[in-house]
C-alpha cells in the first residue's frame, strides 16, 4: 500500500517565488548591489544555547544582499562531547575531533542529497583543521567530540540558473561562518580553548563596466559583482595572533606576492570583526 501521509519533495531544483515589488530596496546599477564599504562585513546575528539536548550549540545568520532573490547565510551548530571513545578504538593522548558539515536539501538552488558530497567533505576537513589549532586537546585523553553543522540556507542568488551559479565562491563564506559558529558552540559546551577562533573572507572582485578595476572587498557576495577573480578564507586567533587555517581559491598571478598579502590582511580584518561579534555573544550568554 502507498504511504498517503508522506509528501515527497520535488526531485530537481526549486525556486522560491520572487515578487516584483521592490519598494524601499536600494537601486542596483551595472551589477553593483553592494551598499556597504569594501572593508565592512555584513550584519551578523549569533546566539548560543539553541539546542538544549546538545553539550553546546549556536546559531549564526548573515544579512542577505540588497539584490532581490539573494538570501543570507544561516547556520546551526551542535557539539556532542567530550565523551569516552569506544573500547575498540586505539588509545589517544588527546581529544579526537570530528567535524561534519552538511547542507540541508533545500539550502541551495540545486537540491542536495542526504549523503555528503565532496564539497561538504572539504568544508569538514578545513573546519577540523581550523578548530584543532584552538582546542586544548590534551585536557581530554581517550575522549572524542563531534561538531555537526547544518547549513539551513546558503548564500546564493536563486534567480540565476545553475550554470551561472557561484557555488565555488559561496563555499568560502560558508566555511567562514562554520568556523565562527563552531567556536561559539565549543565555548557553550565548556570545552577549553586557547582563544576564540573566527573566520573571515576577502576577495578580489571586478564590477561591471569597461573602466572598472579589480578591488579587494571583505565578506563578498558573488552575485553583487560581475566577476570574482580570487578569494581567501582565514581562521584567526586574535589574542594569540595566529592563523589556524588558510584557504585560497582563484587564478591570481603567482609572481604578485603583494596581492596575496593584501588578501590575507583583509581576511584577518574580517576575522577580527567577526570575533568581536563572537565575544559579545558569549558575554551576553554568561551575564
Amino acid at each position: 500500500m502507498a504511504d498517503r501521509r508522506r509528501i515527497n519533495g520535488p526531485p530537481g531544483a526549486t525556486m522560491a517565488p520572487v515578487f516584483e515589488d521592490d519598494a524601499g530596496q536600494p537601486e542596483i546599477k551595472n551589477g553593483k548591489g553592494r551598499d556597504r564599504a569594501p572593508n565592512v562585513i555584513r550584519k551578523t546575528f549569533l546566539k548560543t544555547g539553541v539546542t538544549p539536548s546538545a553539550s553546546g550549540s549556536a546559531y549564526l545568520e548573515f544579512e542577505g544582499s540588497s539584490k532581490s532573490g539573494v538570501s543570507g547565510l544561516k547556520l546551526s551548530c551542535t557539539v556532542h562531547g567530550p565523551r569516552s571513545l569506544p573500547r575498540s578504538s586505539p588509545f589517544s593522548p588527546h581529544i579526537v575531533l570530528s567535524a561534519h558539515v552538511k547542507y540541508a536539501p533545500f539550502a541551495t538552488k540545486q537540491r542536495r542529497g542526504y549523503l555528503r558530497d565532496p564539497s561538504e567533505r572539504d568544508l569538514g576537513t578545513h573546519l577540523e583543521t581550523a578548530l584543532r589549532g584552538a582546542i586544548i586537546a590534551d585536557r581530554w585523553p581517550k575522549s572524542g567530540v563531534d561538531i555537526i553543522i547544518s547549513i539551513i540556507e546558503g548564500d546564493q542568488d536563486r534567480e540565476t540558473s545553475r550554470s551561472q551559479g557561484d557555488e565555488t565562491w559561496d563555499m568560502m563564506n560558508v566555511l567562514s561562518g562554520c568556523i565562527t559558529v563552531a567556536s561559539a558552540a565549543l565555548a557553550d559546551a565548556g570545552i577549553d580553548c586557547v582563544d576564540t577562533v573566527a573566520g573571515g573572507v576577502a576577495a578580489l572582485v571586478q564590477d561591471a563596466g569597461e573602466d572598472s578595476t579589480p578591488r579587494i572587498v571583505v565578506d563578498p557576495i558573488p552575485s553583487d559583482h560581475e566577476k570574482v577573480l580570487g578569494a581567501c578564507c582565514v581562521a584567526y586567533l586574535p589574542t594569540r595572533d595566529e592563523v589556524t587555517n588558510l584557504w585560497f581559491k582563484g587564478d591570481l598571478p603567482a609572481a604578485d606576492a603583494g596581492l596575496y598579502t593584501q588578501l590575507v590582511e583583509n581576511g584577518l580584518q574580517a576575522s577580527r570583526t567577526a570575533n568581536r561579534v563572537l565575544v559579545e555573544c558569549l558575554g551576553e550568554a554568561t551575564s
